[in-house]
Parts: C-alpha cells; sequence; structure tokens
C-alpha cells in the first residue's frame, strides 16, 4: 500500500480548486447530513461526523454551513434524504476503481458514473469486482522536513499504528480505521504536523502506469469526482515520480 501519498498529494490539489470553484461545499454538506443522521449530531459520540467536520473546517466551510447541515440531518431542518451507493469497474490498463456516492437519485447517479467510465477508456463493473482489492485504513501523510522519522515511529507505534513507510519526501502511517483518533491526538499532542490524516480505503496492490496510461486514468478520476453525486474515488494506481514530473 505503499506510494499512496503521490496519489493523496494530486487529490489534495484537485480539492483546492475544487474549493475554488465551491464544489466541495456541496459534497462535505452532504457527507455531514447522512453522517447525522445515521449516527446522530454529536460529533462526540459520532466518530464519521466528527471526521466530516474536520475536513469542512480545513476547507473553510463557514460553521453556520456546517450547523445547517447537522440540522438538516438529524430532522431538525428539512433537508434532501440522501443515500449512500458504491459503484466498481475498472480504468485505464486494468486499475481498479472504487466510487462512492451519496445521491437522492439513483438513476442519474449511476447513468453519471457509467458515462465517466465510458468515456474515459474505463468499463463500470458488477458489485464487488474490485472492493475485495481495498482495506479501510486510518491514514496519516507527513513531509520528512516537518517531523523527526524515528520519534514519528515510536509515537504512531506507541498509539497503535500498523505500518510506517518514507515515499519519496513523505512519510506514511496506516493503521485501523477503529484507532484513527488515537493516533490523531497522539501526533497532535506531540506537535506533528501532517498534511493528510484521513479514514480511507487503501488499495492491497498497485499497478504501475507509464505517461499516457496515468493521463488517461486521471481523467477518468477527475471525470468522476466532477459528479455532485460522487463524494470520494479510489484507485490501485501508481505513477513513477518522473512520469508524475511530466503530468
Amino acid at each position: 500500500m505503499a506510494g499512496h501519498s503521490k496519489w493523496a498529494n494530486i487529490k489534495r490539489r484537485k480539492g483546492a480548486q475544487d474549493a475554488v470553484r465551491g464544489k466541495i461545499f456541496t459534497k462535505l454538506n452532504k457527507e455531514i447530513m447522512v453522517a447525522s443522521r445515521i449516527g446522530g449530531g454529536d460529533p462526540e459520540a459520532n466518530p464519521r461526523l466528527r471526521q466530516a467536520i474536520v475536513k469542512a473546517k480545513a476547507a473553510n466551510m463557514p460553521v453556520q454551513n456546517i450547523e445547517r447541515a447537522i440540522k438538516k440531518g438529524t430532522g431538525d431542518l428539512e433537508g434532501v434524504n440522501y443515500e449512500e451507493v458504491t459503484y466498481e469497474g475498472y480504468g485505464p490498463a486494468g486499475v481498479a476503481v472504487l466510487v462512492e456516492t451519496l445521491t437522492d437519485n439513483r438513476n442519474r447517479t449511476v447513468s453519471e458514473v457509467r458515462s465517466a467510465f465510458t468515456k474515459n477508456n474505463g468499463n463500470m463493473g458488477e458489485a464487488g469486482c474490485v472492493s475485495w482489492i481495498f482495506q479501510m485504513k486510518s491514514y496519516f501523510v507527513f513531509p520528512k522536513d516537518s517531523v523527526d522519522g524515528d520519534h514519528l515511529v515510536e509515537v504512531a507505534l506507541e498509539a497503535g499504528a500498523e505500518d510506517i513507510n518514507e515515499q519519496g519526501s513523505d512519510y506514511e502511517v496506516i493503521g485501523p480505521p477503529e484507532n484513527f483518533d488515537t493516533l490523531k491526538s497522539a501526533f497532535e499532542e506531540s506537535a506533528m504536523s501532517y498534511q493528510v490524516g484521513e479514514v480511507t480505503m487503501l488499495p492491497q496492490s498497485v499497478i504501475r502506469l507509464d505517461d499516457q496510461q496515468a493521463l488517461q486514468t486521471l481523467k477518468l478520476v477527475e471525470a468522476l469526482e466532477d459528479s455532485d453525486d460522487v463524494q470520494r474515488v479510489f484507485a490501485n494506481f501508481d505513477i513513477p515520480d518522473d512520469v508524475l514530473e511530466n503530468l
């Protein structure tokens, strides 16, 4: 699962672009509503809501928007009832693609997802065709120049991390999803600043892409993420550093 930080960095840059367009607020609003509906409106008792709020604040989403989304989720305010639907498929070079959506219209969403696959050298597959490749994990990325590697390893293992990898200019810390809050607290108490901290789906194996395959795959991912119904896209590709620099 090493090498995920390159993909995380690409997503972070795209996230900044989405924030400029306001698109990220739409996705965060949906996530907060659904998290509140499923687990209640108290973030202290609802880990999913807690993480959604952290992401919303990181994207500079106004506090009143967050509070309104929570109230819509709990039913204190009228709101749309979204359901979670996951789609699976294959991208260029056989890359496995997992697409998480929140939708109030399945027909619209499946049409948009299928169209994105078809127009970008991919194929939508049956449920279960690629999900077995991914595992839910706590995932953190630290720039090497911001932390002491030995101290990071010590703190991470003490807090329940499973693996610490060196990846280019970054350290990756991976752990069980249930240890996310413990790891996050341990890093913050040790004044360790991470670039990425989330519960995500990590692939157990990756496919290395050449220039053309990488460009096609990134276009597919971008096309999927451009749908307002798509919350997150996961894929098991790795782009070599020299290819990434060219892109």
